[in-house]
Formats: structure tokens, C-alpha cells, sequence
């Protein structure tokens, strides 16, 4: 019996030291060599400083910029450490009042856009956290963010494009547009 227990807490000792200590700094040491930027973040830097992710969305309430999807994160909008999504049901009158305040903000900083409201840009995402929207809800903003600051619509667009992400291996997902680095790229031009 002492001798089983005794082998019994050795391998508990060397498979903690394999799994536990070994692997992990394996993993980690090629994924800093093989994959520095992915797996430091994804984060965007301008002048030394880290700006975001282009893998976690951030609020826009400006009309100079493109805004996200909603975010439904506990404490504040995009909180990377509580990521969820609204779970609210379509006949639940919380998720009619986001929506009909998301159309009523977007109405209000551009009041002469008669086009449908991409439901991308009233809705929830699933995790809370999406950085990009759908090529529609860009092409609805393009006239709103080119107005307020001041720039040629076919400019914007020809950046919406540049910044226009096609489906994942050819066919999964939908092409889509990062939010935050189109927003960045707006700011460089000024």
C-alpha cells in the first residue's frame, strides 16, 4: 500500500510538472515566436501607445465616426472580461427599447438618411465584444462620417473597402468591416 501511494504522488508530481509548468511554457514560447502579435492581444499601437484590440470592439457615440454593434457587456460597453450578449428574447420589451434607442441615436445625428437601419447596427452581438460590422451598416454611415468631417463620400468609401475584411477561408462568415481601425485610419487623414 506505501508503495503504490509512493508511486502514486510521483506521477502526481510529474505529470503537475509536464501539464502544469512544461506545456504550458512550450505553448506559450511558440506562440510568442510563431505568433507574437495574436497572441499578445491583437492589440493596435499608435506612437508606443495601445489604442485596442482589433479583436474586441470599442463604444463610438461620435458622429465623425463609424459606430459598432451594441455592446451588452457588464459595467461599460465592451468589457473584455464579462463578455455576453443581451439574451433577450424578441418579444422581451428591454431588447424593443434597445433597439428603438440605437434608431432613435442614429436618426438623430443623421436625420436625412432614409435608408433601412442594418440590423447589425441596433442589435446585439452574441458575445458583446464584435469589432466589426457588415458592409451595409459602413455603406449607411459612409455620408454621415464623410459630412461631419468634412470629406469626399467617395473618399470614405474607398476606405470602408480597404478596411473591408472578405469571409473567412473564402466561406465562412460574411465580409465585414473593423470598426476601430477604420475609425483610426478617418483620424490619420486629419
Amino acid at each position: 500500500m506505501r508503495r503504490q501511494f509512493k508511486i502514486a504522488l510521483i506521477f502526481l508530481g510529474l505529470f503537475t510538472l509536464i501539464t502544469g509548468i512544461i506545456y504550458p511554457l512550450v505553448v506559450t514560447g511558440i506562440a510568442q515566436v510563431l505568433f507574437s502579435h495574436q497572441s499578445n492581444g491583437s492589440l493596435i499601437e499608435i506612437n508606443g501607445n495601445d489604442i485596442g484590440s482589433d479583436l474586441i470592439g470599442q463604444p463610438f457615440s461620435d458622429p465623425k465616426y463609424f459606430w459598432g454593434r451594441l455592446s451588452a457587456t457588464a459595467l461599460f460597453p465592451y468589457n473584455g472580461a464579462s463578455s455576453s450578449g443581451a439574451n433577450y428574447g424578441p418579444t422581451n420589451p428591454a431588447l424593443k427599447d434597445a433597439i428603438q434607442a440605437r434608431i432613435d441615436a442614429l436618426t438623430a445625428v443623421d436625420p436625412d438618411n432614409k435608408q433601412p437601419i442594418p440590423i447589425d447596427l441596433v442589435t446585439y452581438s452574441a458575445s458583446g465584444l464584435d469589432p466589426d460590422i457588415s458592409i451595409a451598416a459602413a455603406d449607411y454611415q459612409v455620408e454621415r462620417v464623410a459630412r461631419y468631417r468634412g470629406l469626399n463620400v467617395e473618399q470614405v468609401k474607398a476606405l470602408v473597402k480597404h478596411f473591408t475584411k472578405g469571409r473567412q477561408f473564402g466561406i465562412l462568415g460574411e465580409p465585414r468591416v473593423n470598426v476601430l481601425k477604420l475609425n483610426l485610419a478617418l483620424d490619420a487623414l486629419k
